[in-house]
């Protein structure tokens, strides 16, 4: 299953609820200003900051 684009027009990062970016090759949504990155399971965004992991730009 593909991941929604239109979905992040409603998402927020939810540490700073800030908005996420879709990452398409690690099939992750970004935070940018946290530098998190949340997975995406069967096209489902997985928004747990317990489950986020450091996100490096040049990664």
């Amino acid at each position: 299953m593909a991941f929604d684009k239109k979905l992040l027009e409603i998402v927020a990062c939810p540490v700073c609820k800030g908005k996420l970016e879709y990452d398409k090759a690690n099939q992750q949504l970004i935070c940018r200003a946290d530098r998190l990155a949340y997975a995406i399971n069967e096209g489902i965004p997985v928004l747990l900051e317990n489950k986020a992991t450091p996100w490096n730009e040049e990664a």
